[in-house]
């Protein structure tokens, strides 16, 4: 949605959506919300417990609905985790209240990056590069489809692709004017 005053961070997981949006919300002098933090405070328990007891139905039962009353609050920037995105009430909630940010990173970039996680539970198998395969296949056109911008991941640091990601984002992103300014 253009001009909003939310940005919701999708993409997969070690792409730095929480990282990044913690310092676009700095930037932007807006709150950040890191979704799976956000559950993990409300249940008072890790993803990967929720996971263990519930399965990834009853993860996604919870994160739909905490995602969609994070969605309706303003001036927020919210990193979503990397599955959010496969519930349809969800891609709407976020189509309908935000700006859609697609952080884009490759399988290997994400090898690399996740290589000392232990804590995913979509990652505990064997062979992490198949799997990441197999939900990039499955959620890519889904991220493309729901971005209002792409932005791929480069070789810098947190810091350097966020100010790179902000400068984008100050051409790209029609935010609204707060209340009582006329332009």
């Amino acid at each position: 949605m253009n001009p909003s005053p939310n940005l919701f961070l999708i993409g997969p997981m070690g792409a730095g959506k929480s990282s990044i949006g913690r310092r676009l919300a700095a930037h932007f002098a807006l709150s950040c919300v890191d979704l799976d933090s956000a559950i993990e405070e409300r249940t008072g328990t890790s993803i990967a417990t929720i996971f263990a007891i519930e399965g990834e139905t009853g993860f996604r039962r919870r994160e739909s609905a905490l995602l969609g009353e994070l969605v309706t609050h303003g001036g927020i920037v919210l990193a979503t985790g990397g599955g959010a995105v496969l519930v349809p009430e969800n891609r709407a909630r976020l189509r309908a209240h935000g700006f859609v940010l697609w952080l884009q990173t490759t399988v290997d970039q994400q090898l690399q990056r996740l290589v000392r996680d232990r804590q995913r539970p979509l990652l505990a198998v064997p062979d992490r590069r198949l799997r990441l395969e197999q939900m990039a296949r499955q959620r890519d056109p889904i991220y493309r489809e729901l971005a209002d911008l792409a932005v791929a991941s480069g070789g810098e640091s947190c810091r350097q692709a966020a100010t790179r990601i902000a400068a984008l984002l100050e051409q790209h992103w029609q935010r609204p004017l707060p209340t009582g300014r006329s332009a």
